[in-house]
C-alpha cells in the first residue's frame, strides 16, 4: 500500500475497521435496536469512507458493513450463519446500498474538486458537452477530445486507439491518479512517468477505447486537470456509446 495516497491509504484502513469497530460498539444494543436501524447505522460509515476515500474504499467497506452486520448483530450471534429471512434480506440490502451510496460519494468527491475548477476548466467541459448534444459523429466529439487533452495537459501528441487494450502503459485513473503496473504514481512530485499513458474511455461502463497521451517535457499537471481530462474522455465515451460504435477500429 506504500503506492497509494496517504488519504487513499488511511480510507482503505477505514474501510475495514470501521464496520467492524462501529458493529462491535452496537453489541450491548442490539436487543433493544433494530436491525433495520443498525443496517442504516452502517450505511452511514459506508459513505463516509467512500467520501473520504474512492470507490474501492466504498466497496469494501459496504462489504465489511455486510459481514460484520451478520456476525454481531444477527441471531445466532458471533456466528456467521443468519437463519431469519428478514435478517437475510437487511444484509442483502445493506450490501447492496452500501455499494451504491459509496459510488455516488465517490464521485461526488470527484465532482467537488472539478467544480473548483478555473473558468477555462469549465469552459472545455461545457463546450464538450455541447459538441456531443449538436453533432452527429461520435468520432468529431473524439477528435475534439484529443485536442482538448493536448492543450489542457500539455502533451506533445495524443492519439485515440479504438478496440482491445494492448500492453499494461501507465494509466490515467478516474481518481486523476496514475496508475504504473499495481503502484500509484507521484505525478505532483515526478511529473508524468516515461512514455505514453492510457486515459480510458467508457460509456455506459462499455470500454470503446483508449486515449494514448505523450507528455509534454517539464510538464506537471495538475489534479484538478487531470480530473477535468477524465471528465472529458467520459464525455468521449458517451458520445461512442449514444452512437452505437463497435470496439475494434483504430483512429490516429
Amino acid at each position: 500500500m506504500t503506492g497509494f495516497p496517504l488519504r487513499d491509504r488511511m480510507a482503505a484502513v477505514a474501510a475495514l475497521l470501521g464496520p467492524f469497530l462501529v458493529s462491535l460498539a452496537l453489541v450491548p444494543f442490539r436487543t433493544d435496536l433494530s436491525n433495520t436501524n443498525a443496517a442504516l447505522i452502517l450505511v452511514v460509515v459506508v459513505v463516509a469512507v467512500a467520501a473520504v476515500g474512492n470507490r474501492i474504499a466504498g466497496a469494501v467497506a459496504a462489504l465489511s458493513a455486510a459481514v460484520w452486520f451478520d456476525f454481531f448483530l444477527t441471531r445466532p450471534y458471533q456466528r456467521f450463519t443468519m437463519t431469519d429471512t428478514d435478517d437475510i434480506e437487511t444484509a442483502v440490502l445493506l450490501l447492496v446500498v452500501g455499494l451504491i451510496v459509496s459510488q455516488l460519494a465517490a464521485h461526488a468527491r470527484r465532482l467537488e474538486v472539478v467544480t473548483v475548477t478555473d473558468a477555462d476548466h469549465l469552459r472545455r467541459i461545457h463546450e464538450t458537452a455541447d459538441l456531443a448534444r449538436t453533432t452527429n459523429s461520435a468520432d468529431t466529439v473524439v477528435e475534439h477530445v484529443r485536442r482538448q487533452l493536448v492543450e489542457l495537459l500539455d502533451l506533445r501528441a495524443c492519439r485515440f486507439e479504438y478496440g482491445t487494450l494492448m500492453g499494461q502503459p501507465p494509466r490515467l485513473e478516474q481518481d486523476g491518479a496514475v496508475a504504473v503496473g499495481r503502484r500509484r504514481w507521484d505525478v505532483d512530485a515526478t511529473g508524468w512517468p516515461e512514455g505514453e499513458i492510457e486515459l480510458r474511455a467508457y460509456g455506459n461502463g462499455h470500454y470503446f477505447g483508449r486515449f494514448m497521451m505523450t507528455p509534454g517535457p517539464g510538464s506537471v499537471p495538475s489534479l484538478k486537470a487531470r480530473l477535468v481530462a477524465v471528465t472529458l474522455a467520459d464525455q468521449a465515451g458517451a458520445a461512442l456509446d449514444t452512437a452505437g460504435l463497435t470496439n475494434g477500429r483504430t483512429s490516429a
